[in-house]
């Protein structure tokens, strides 16, 4: 038996005054698994993203765990598990690495009262093992970490939460590439934990790489979709995303 889909997004349509950013695209993460949106900058990916987090008006149909949300406010989207990691990282960078991962688990520590929630900060000592370099930096004021080390400390303040469906959105930007090698070899090993990752990227090789399921959103469009490793070897994906010629193939890190 299929088992349902922890998100579903059903023909999105998100616009800015006349302009469509977004045109009735449809996609859906299964437990568990990591699926990637690649794209050109401008493509409408974070957009898509932000709408499907509540933070944008849209139409069409989104449901969490075959609940519809549509309704629901970000709050309650994050009240019911979603996690959201914007591209701006929103760090407190006059606050301690340590408080801003506190800051992470709020949501259930509201909900302490659950037995589930009940140790709130249970979190922690895993995300400083995911992330030793946070735990070695436990004490440092956020805004002097390195740009990678800030992106680490703002995955593992969404992971504080216990997340179902983690949503990432263009982790690797301004980052070096043995930073993103890092930060991807940390994506793929969320699989391991039942966590859910929908990731939002312009860099395709690395995110295709991680990933279970791909789509390809081009001017707010889906053009192309599938298994991660048949896209990665899509001629049109070589050509536009891989920036490798044709008769090269895509070798696995």
């Amino acid at each position: 038996m299929m088992q349902t889909p922890i998100l579903t997004v059903e023909a999105m349509r998100v616009c800015y005054g006349k302009v469509e950013a977004v045109s009735g695209v449809s996609i859906k993460v299964a437990p568990g698994s990591i699926v990637s949106v690649i794209g050109p900058n401008g493509a409408g990916k974070s957009t898509l993203l932000n709408a499907i987090a509540g933070m944008l008006p849209s139409q069409g149909r989104v449901s969490y765990d075959g609940l519809a949300i549509d309704d629901m406010e970000v709050e309650e989207r994050v009240q019911a598990g979603m996690a959201l990691v914007p591209e701006t990282r929103e760090l407190f960078a006059d606050m301690s690495v340590q408080d801003n991962l506190l800051l992470g688990s709020f949501r259930r520590y509201r909900q302490r009262r659950r037995a589930e929630d009940r140790d709130y900060l249970s979190q922690l000592e895993w995300v400083y093992q995911l992330f030793p370099r946070l735990h070695e930096r436990r004490l440092q004021a956020a805004g002097t970490m390195s740009g990678g080390e800030r992106q680490m400390l703002a995955i593992g303040r969404a992971l504080m939460g216990k997340p179902r469906l983690l949503m990432l959105d263009e982790p690797s930007l301004g980052l070096a590439p043995l930073i993103v090698k890092e930060i991807f070899n940390i994506i793929s090993g969320l699989r391991a934990t039942g966590v859910a990752t929908l990731l939002i990227e312009q860099n395709a090789r690395a995110a295709l790489q991680v990933s279970d399921y791909g789509y390809v959103i081009e001017t707010g469009n889906l053009v192309l979709e599938g298994a991660a490793p048949a896209l990665a070897c899509d001629p049109r994906v070589i050509e536009t995303y891989l920036g490798m010629g044709k008769g090269r193939h895509v070798q696995a890190a």
